[in-house]
């Protein structure tokens, strides 16, 4: 009987020294990393929500090869063309110096387009407090028009543009995500003197995970004050996005002909509507190569 008592005193014993080593374990933790922040990630899977630019960078030294395309048909036009009359695409490498800057640049066939473009994430949103509701992140771009254009009345001069982004989003769940892009856009030229050469829209992009590695996503362009000189739209992007490891893959329904953003946000020139079925197809690749990571 004694021995019954004296074991299940020693049992107790043990069980207090143990919580109050615990304790001060986890005090001592506690003091080394005081408040330490959780951030939210993977707002987006990706660097382009499905055209337009989302909030994200990659990791310091990775760096992303991307293929764009976009394919459309020209209505009442015969066209000895296979599945479509005109396609377009943009090669372009994606550069992490750091975790939050990133530098791109890529060409496209269309229009003889050159671009380049810095990114900077100068907010991330804060899982474990309101004191950072959102991700913010910087996006400066520069485009240069190669081919010239005798309706340009001034196609002598530099045809170079330069589009000003705030990206703001925000991961309300797991699944479902919202972009907010206050854009600037100075073009360098225009097709008569009355255009403006100054541009200001705003665009909103989402994302909502429907399951495994697939997720819908939508974006959307409003321009305060378009081109006056040629009928223009509003560019409407709709895509579904399928998420690997190391490739991303993109496929959108969409109204615009372009992938730089001076071009598909200003000069749109459909409408996107089911009635006439004038939509242009897109298909992204984006592929990650770790150059300086070790993978696990």
């Amino acid at each position: 009987m004694k021995s019954n008592i004296y074991f299940w005193l020693f049992t107790v014993i043990g069980f207090i020294s143990s919580s109050l080593n615990a304790q001060d374990l986890l005090d001592t933790l506690e003091k080394e990393h005081p408040n330490t922040p959780q951030y939210e990630i993977a707002t987006f899977k990706g660097t382009r929500i499905s055209l337009g630019h989302s909030i994200e960078n990659r990791k310091k030294g990775v760096l992303e090869i991307k293929a764009m395309n976009l394919f459309w048909n020209i209505p009442n036009r015969p066209s000895q063309s296979f599945v479509t009359d005109i396609w377009t695409a943009r090669i372009a490498l994606e550069y992490s110096i750091s975790d939050r800057l990133t530098f791109g640049a890529g060409g496209s066939t269309l229009d003889g387009v050159f671009d380049g473009f810095l990114k900077y994430k100068l907010i991330n949103q804060r899982r474990d407090s309101n004191t950072s509701p959102f991700s913010v992140t910087l996006f400066q771009n520069l485009s240069r028009q190669t081919k010239r254009y005798k309706a340009f009345q001034n196609a002598n001069k530099l045809q170079t543009s330069f589009t000003s982004q705030i990206l703001i989003a925000r991961k309300f769940t797991p699944n479902f995500s919202l972009q907010v892009s206050p854009t600037f856009i100075h073009r360098g030229t225009s097709a008569i003197n009355n255009d403006p050469h100054n541009h200001f829209a705003i665009g909103i992009g989402g994302r909502y995970k429907v399951g495994g590695h697939v997720a819908l996503v939508s974006e959307y362009y409003y321009v305060a004050n378009p081109i006056k000189s040629k009928d223009t739209y509003s560019p409407f992007v709709l895509g579904v996005n399928w998420e690997m490891s190391d490739l991303l893959l993109q496929f959108q329904l969409t109204n615009t002909r372009n992938m730089v953003e001076d071009i598909f946000i200003t000069q749109t020139p459909n409408n996107f509507n089911f009635k006439d079925g004038n939509f242009v197809f897109g298909f992204n690749a984006t592929f990650v190569l770790h150059l300086n990571q070790k993978r696990l």
